[in-house]
């Protein structure tokens, strides 16, 4: 199935070739953020089951993330020289078989390699789409379907919640971590079986080129002057929604199980759309000239409102902050679309990955040390102290407000920087 090329007489795109392209790539992502947010549903049921505090709670969580950003430098190079079908259906094998050990672990470490294996697993979800929509759509058509692929991610996050909650219902946590395992075995085989090969037009380059344009990425100004906000703006928000969410709700709002699900649902819905709605208005300021970084920096700082409203506890409607930091907090993804337009286009691809990086290692250091400060107070009989929130939360506000200033210092310093390469799209189309 692998070698036929279902496109029309005139080499255009058919609707079956768009499915079968963006399909099991969708799927793929869908699990990937369904992972990434799902202990913040089950959080209650780990600490009663395993008996963890809210620091090894925290450490087997992040561990998702380390995984994660591990093998965000090499997958660059894996998938220009073997393609995202190869890579993605095989990372997704390792993800099938952490969701498995996670599922039969009775120990905080037996929990932490399952959940590593997992974010290793899944790392390839996005990027891997990235680089197969590049190879086979159309540019114009880019936008639309990168922001479609973040949507499927949106959908797995909404999945996390409710959804999650019910099945705790009528089956535990272990259970439905084997479901997880068998899904994530069926979508490695759907990738695989599905997804056509297609010979790009050039080759890529040399694995010492590669490295040299990971270096040429990593020592300029231009990427060190948005990074480091980009960075912590995305990690808080992953960290937190990912996991310390869930426990806020309960111990500060007084949510119970089932309110705690159904806001995360509300959450998750207006990431979703926040990805959508944001991205859109990226592209369409584009064309008048508007750089997505001038969208993005309104985001994070309205974002960071969102956050000093929390950690204050001025919160006089919990629905709407919390809607608010879902939205908002998508705003730092438009930092991928506008450092790529500031580097050459055959560095594009390692500028994402370079981002990807700092900003999965700073999520796995933000949820662990999230946990390890509320850890400080002592737990009360019904959860954990609601001090232990605000620091911890306010510890992470306080980084980016730091970042923040950097980006400004660092903005005068360079003065107006003009791209190295024009590069309206980025070779994976990223706008959003």
């Amino acid at each position: 199935m692998n070698g036929s090329r279902p496109t029309s007489a005139h080499g255009k795109l058919t609707p079956l070739l768009v499915v079968r392209i963006f399909l099991p790539f969708a799927l793929g992502y869908f699990l990937s953020y369904l992972y990434r947010t799902v202990n913040a549903v089950i959080a209650p049921n780990l600490a009663a089951d395993i008996g963890v505090d809210p620091s090894g709670l925290g450490l087997l969580t992040a561990a998702y993330f380390i995984a994660f950003a591990s093998s965000q430098l090499p997958l660059g190079i894996l998938l220009d020289r073997y393609g995202p079908r190869r890579i993605e259906a095989t990372l997704l094998l390792f993800a099938a078989a952490g969701a498995y050990i996670f599922s039969r672990s009775d120990s905080l470490a037996g929990l932490a390699v399952g959940r590593a294996l997992i974010g290793f697993g899944v790392s390839a979800c996005l990027m891997a789409a990235f680089k197969a929509f590049v190879m086979w759509f159309p540019a114009p058509q880019l936008p639309l379907i990168n922001g479609i692929q973040m949507t499927s991610g949106g959908l797995g996050a909404l999945s996390a919640t409710a959804p999650v909650e019910s099945l705790l219902g009528i089956m535990d946590w272990r259970a439905v971590f084997l479901v997880l395992a068998l899904a994530t075995l069926a979508v490695a085989l759907v990738v695989f079986f599905v997804v056509p090969d297609k010979t790009e037009d050039q080759p890529p380059d040399s694995p010492r080129n590669q490295l040299i344009g990971i270096g040429e990425v990593f020592s300029s100004p231009v990427f060190w002057r948005i990074a480091p906000w980009a960075t912590l703006s995305q990690a808080a928000y992953l960290a937190i929604q990912g996991l310390w969410s869930g426990p806020w709700l309960r111990d500060v709002a007084g949510f119970d199980r089932r309110e705690t699900a159904g806001m995360l649902l509300l959450v998750a819905a207006a990431m979703t759309a926040g990805y959508l709605l944001l991205g859109i208005l990226a592209n369409r300021l584009s064309r008048a000239g508007w750089k997505p970084l001038s969208v993005a920096v309104l985001g994070m700082l309205i974002f960071m409102l969102v956050q000093t409203l929390i950690v204050c506890g001025w919160v006089p409607d919990v629905r709407l902050v919390w809607m608010l930091f879902g939205f908002f907090g998508t705003s730092g993804i438009l930092c991928y679309a506008d450092l790529s337009q500031r580097f050459p286009a055959r560095l594009a691809g390692r500028v994402n990955t370079g981002l990807n990086l700092l900003v999965f290692v700073v999520a796995f250091a933000a949820q662990w040390g999230i946990g390890a400060v509320i850890d400080l107070w002592p737990s009360t009989a019904d959860g954990y102290a609601i001090p232990g929130y605000q620091a911890g939360f306010g510890v992470m506000l306080g980084l980016q407000a730091v970042a923040l200033a950097w980006f400004l210092l660092a903005g005068r310093r360079q003065g107006r920087v003009r791209p190295v390469e024009s590069n309206p799209t980025g070779p994976n189309g990223s706008r959003i």
